[in-house]
């Protein structure tokens, strides 16, 4: 072969070669991250992680754990297709006992009197609120989870691209969650399916179209907030395009039993391929 000819086959060679390295480090960088915000003094970070951990596993699909709520900033989230947050919107600077609430540990310590109150105060600050919303207008994924909907009653701009706000919920019980009327393709085909869990009863403020998951305590057993009586049913979960980017919740996640019932795990692995406008 020429010497001419060889420079040139060459060339093209290293062409090729350079295009195929260009194409890999594209799909490379194509490949989504999550990060998810967890735990708080209710929900021990770890079943969290366990939990997501097989949704995400399952998926491909690599995810970053954080508790550093005070670390929450655009730079955070600008490596990440994907937000997750389950945990509420309330820290104890003071401390508290026990290592639950709803533990009997607290209940029956003998020199309970010698302790002062726990006092919680919210942590998320209105930067914080639009650091999200600024990354989901531009494209991202945001899937809040469960008490989540807690932080919407300290932040507004946190509430307005999480669509909505939590109200309260009674002692662990079973009960049902049903798609809504609304099609959707996190729920199309998916049975009713009964969780011993809390049911979280929220406010949504969005447009009634979006809702795509209800709960109802089918034994007819009601919930009262502050005198009002809610009734047995509330919405469970939502869906909806925000700026470039979207958004789900979904309010079952108090326990591993809960987070890993077939029918609901179904639902976090669509809810997560919606997000990455996968499906």
């Amino acid at each position: 072969m020429p010497w001419s000819a060889q420079r040139v086959s060459r060339r093209v060679m290293m062409g090729g070669m350079a295009a195929g390295l260009v194409s890999g480090a594209a799909r490379a960088q194509a490949k989504p991250r999550a990060l998810a915000l967890i735990g708080d003094r209710y929900h021990n970070p770890d079943y969290i992680r366990v939990s997501l951990d097989k949704l995400f596993g399952e998926a491909g699909i690599a995810i970053d754990y954080t508790i550093d709520y005070g670390a929450l900033s655009a730079p955070l989230l600008k490596p990440y297709q994907l937000f997750l947050v389950l945990r509420d919107g309330m820290i104890w600077p003071g401390g508290y006992l026990g290592p639950d609430a709803y533990a009997s540990y607290e209940a029956n310590l003998e020199n309970r009197g010698d302790f002062p109150a726990p006092k919680p105060v919210t942590w998320m600050t209105e930067d914080q609120g639009k650091a999200i919303k600024d990354f989901v207008n531009n494209g991202g994924g945001f899937y809040p989870l469960h008490n989540s909907s807690h932080i919407s009653l300290s932040c507004k701009n946190y509430r307005d691209v999480m669509g909505g706000a939590y109200i309260g919920h009674p002692p662990l019980r079973p009960f049902q969650v049903h798609a809504t009327a609304n099609s959707h393709p996190i729920t199309a085909g998916l049975p009713p399916f009964t969780v011993n869990d809390e049911q979280h009863y929220v406010q949504y403020d969005k447009d009634p179209r979006y809702l795509i998951l209800e709960s109802e305590n089918i034994d007819g057993l009601t919930y009262e907030e502050q005198g009002r009586n809610l009734g047995t049913k509330s919405p469970a979960g939502w869906a909806y395009d925000y700026g470039k980017g979207r958004v789900v919740f979904t309010a079952v996640g108090h326990t591993i039993h809960a987070m890993w019932n077939p029918t609901y795990l179904e639902i976090q692995r669509r809810a997560v391929r919606w997000l990455l406008k996968d499906i």
